[in-house]
């Protein structure tokens, strides 16, 4: 019963993921916010960024080019009263693509920077960058005077927990950037929230498909209980070359949910998000005095 509970559970959370990603690839800007506790989620959709913002921010980045849908504005924040936080948003996460190295050395990676190459405003040389956008984000802490301390940690986020029956009182997805690769596959991040009346559940996801060539995910993690003092992060790395993943059905290629429990993990890395120790003001005072 609780298999079936959880499927149904995942049908409902693939119908609203596809159904809020097709919302923001539209023209309709949205903004949602929940209160949970001393947090606020905001969801932010706003338009696919304009070509020439595109451009300028590709130059600021020392990157050839960017993917052709990048939602500049979006955004998943949680941030508490007291002013610091965690948010996801693009510019940051393509921050972390490595714009020196071409990592993935195939044969369309030629054919497919030739097809930009002869752009207005293409470089007289292209230079080699990872191609496909790989990031290894895991969100940006937000806060002028106090932020998150994050350090390693062996506590796991308990996804059995997460499997029980709670009500899920919010629920948004928010894409990032996506990118086919010039019709040899998929880049793309998106992040997910969903709220509970005990706890909050993130999944911030980077999912690359090269045709012929290999299947690679990165996932963060990051759980909230109420009352706790601090948040788990979880971040991990799967990848297996297709080669790799010939008895798997090639129809599950395209579903990251399907098909990462088939990849190769190779990397998890846990982490503890310390919340700030706010001291209370009366203590302040008196040492004042």
């Amino acid at each position: 019963m609780t298999g079936m509970h959880d499927r149904v559970n995942n049908k409902t959370e693939l119908m609203l993921a596809s159904l809020s990603t097709m919302m923001s690839h539209g023209f309709k800007s949205s903004k949602q916010d929940f209160t949970f506790g001393p947090w606020k989620v905001t969801a932010a959709k706003n338009h696919i960024m304009k070509s020439k913002d595109i451009e300028r921010l590709a130059e600021e980045m020392s990157m050839p080019s960017l993917p052709e849908m990048l939602f500049g504005d979006n955004v998943l924040r949680i941030q508490h009263t007291e002013g610091y936080g965690i948010e996801f948003n693009a510019i940051d996460a393509l921050k972390r693509v490595n714009n020196m190295e071409d990592a993935v050395k195939v044969a369309c990676a030629q054919e497919w920077q030739e097809s930009r190459a002869d752009s207005e405003h293409s470089k007289e040389v292209v230079r080699p960058y990872d191609w496909t956008y790989t990031t290894d984000y895991r969100g940006t802490l937000i806060g002028d005077n106090m932020q998150i301390k994050v350090t390693e940690t062996a506590e796991r986020i308990d996804m059995e927990k997460l499997k029980a029956r709670e009500q899920i009182m919010f629920f948004d997805d928010v894409l990032l950037f996506e990118d086919e690769l010039h019709d040899h596959g998929v880049s793309m991040i998106s992040v997910k929230i969903r709220v509970m009346p005990t706890s909050f559940f993130l999944l911030l996801r980077f999912f690359l498909r090269v045709d012929g060539v290999l299947i690679r995910i990165n996932d963060t993690r990051l759980y909230h209980e109420a009352g706790k003092n601090y948040m788990l992060r979880e971040f991990s790395t799967r990848e297996s070359k297709i080669a790799e993943l010939k008895n798997v059905p090639a129809a599950l290629y395209t579903d990251p949910n399907e098909i990462a429990q088939h990849l190769t993990l190779k990397l998890t890395v846990c982490e503890k998000l310390e919340l700030p120790v706010i001291q209370p003001q009366t203590a302040v005072n008196e040492v004042l005095q």
